[in-house]
């Protein structure tokens, strides 16, 4: 008992810094965390890196596993060979379930982890806006696992309607809907046009896969409401000609095991799928910081939890506002954050107080819309067509972990760009693991 108040004590801290390296904690493996990670590899620190899953994942290219464009291998990277020629780099597979502050100490749910330094990086989940009983029917794309679920449910529902004789059935099972905008949303809808229209074509003999009907619900003005208007009408008229049918300016009012309400019309649907919101990880609990209405911790300018200046977070956990509006949750946000947070370590180590606010430099946005399409906002330039998809995949191959990975992912683009195929067309056995539940 009172060597466990010493420990916790100031001057305990005071001994440990000045003969001891300071224990940096990395909660979460996504892009921000292992770009801090990555940014320490040479610092003089213990550093310890927890992820509940063993592997990092390029989530921008998720939805092209959901719809059997890539395997889940492709895209995903052991965290251990990431940085495992990082000598002062622990990896820990286990499952963060508190934060004690006064004690700095990390909770998990095989123990307890000491921290002198501790960044959340934990990302976020789906929202359903308070209808979490949505989510049994209407799948979100934030995992591996949500992935492969989505990409089994829309090839079964191919596979069922080649055996329903009943019309009103056979239509339902080959409509999917997709509820959400954004860049997920238009990359999910346009990915599945092509999967039913081009890849699977000629493979039954009693559907026509043609006649699959894809419907894009998005309950503002726009689709890719952070791109110029001129971008997103362009990607409208895309989607169209892909023929996805693209629906503005409604909101879903229920879904369930029939399909969903929109405005007060029933859509028939075997396959709905959730693109429309997220929501923080429970950082904010852990830590009793305040929050904002989607759960990210509202943190200082130098990305520092108030009270708590050894505590940063970042990424699509914490609210940041620059210039009068909240940077989005995006991965070049979090990789920014990770690089500053990284050097702000670096200089409180060499004793260097003074903290310095971030700022996001914004180098645009894309987004892809079917085959040889894509958008760019690059600021004062705006890209549309085939050279904005050239620029999209030549960025998504740069930013992908690994060699192996990058020359994989491009092969297969290759291929299926060449054939309109399709490689990763494999129904397995639905598993249900934690991992597909919120945080």
């Amino acid at each position: 008992m009172i060597l466990s108040v010493f420990q916790n004590s100031f001057l305990w801290q005071e001994v440990r810094s000045i003969f001891m390296k300071p224990r940096i904690v990395i909660v979460g493996g996504g892009f921000g965390g292992l770009t801090v990670a990555k940014a320490l590899r040479s610092a003089d620190v213990e550093m310890t890196l927890v992820d509940r899953s063993n592997h990092h994942l390029f989530q921008p290219l998720l939805y092209q596993v959901a719809t059997a464009g890539l395997s889940p291998a492709d895209i995903a990277t052991p965290i251990r060979s990431i940085v495992r020629n990082q000598q002062n780099t622990t990896v820990i597979m286990d499952e963060v379930i508190g934060v004690r502050t006064q004690e700095r100490q990390v909770v998990l749910k095989n123990g307890t982890l000491p921290y002198d330094y501790l960044v959340i990086a934990t990302g976020s989940w789906h929202s359903y806006f308070g209808h979490e009983e949505w989510q049994s029917f209407a799948p979100g794309l934030k995992s591996i696992v949500d992935a492969t679920h989505i990409r089994r449910k829309i090839l079964l529902a191919f596979e069922r309607a080649e055996m329903e004789s009943d019309a009103e059935k056979k239509n339902a099972l080959l409509t999917f809907v997709v509820v959400g905008g954004g860049p997920t949303g238009v990359e999910m809808a346009g990915s599945i046009a092509e999967l039913a229209f081009q890849a699977l074509r000629c493979d039954f003999r009693n559907i026509d896969p043609q006649s699959a009907r894809i419907i894009l619900i998005e309950a503002g003005k726009q689709i890719l409401a952070s791109f110029p208007a001129s971008l997103a009408e362009k990607s409208t008229r895309k989607l169209e000609s892909l023929g996805v049918t693209v629906q503005t300016g409604v909101r879903v009012e229920k879904v369930d095991a029939e399909g969903v309400i929109v405005s007060g019309r029933r859509i028939a649907s075997g396959t709905v799928i959730w693109c429309a919101g997220v929501v923080a990880s429970p950082a904010g609990k852990w830590l009793g910081a305040p929050v904002d209405r989607a759960g990210r911790v509202q943190v200082e300018p130098d990305l520092s939890v108030p009270g708590c200046p050894e505590i940063y977070v970042i990424g699509d956990t914490a609210s940041v506002v620059q210039d009068g509006s909240p940077l989005p949750g995006v991965a070049p946000v979090a990789m920014q954050q990770g690089h500053h947070v990284a050097k702000l370590l670096r200089q409180r180590l060499r004793g260097e107080s003074a903290p310095s606010p971030f700022r996001y430099l914004n180098k645009g946005n894309l987004a892809t819309v079917g085959r040889s399409f894509a958008v760019a906002d690059l600021g004062k330039i705006q890209l549309s067509g085939l050279f904005a998809w050239l620029t999209w995949i030549v960025v998504h191959i740069y930013y992908l972990i690994g060699f192996r990975n990058q020359m994989l992912v491009l092969a297969q683009w290759a291929w299926a760009y060449l054939t309109f195929q399709r490689g990763a067309r494999l129904i397995t056995e639905e598993v249900i693991t934690e991992e597909n539940k919120a945080p």
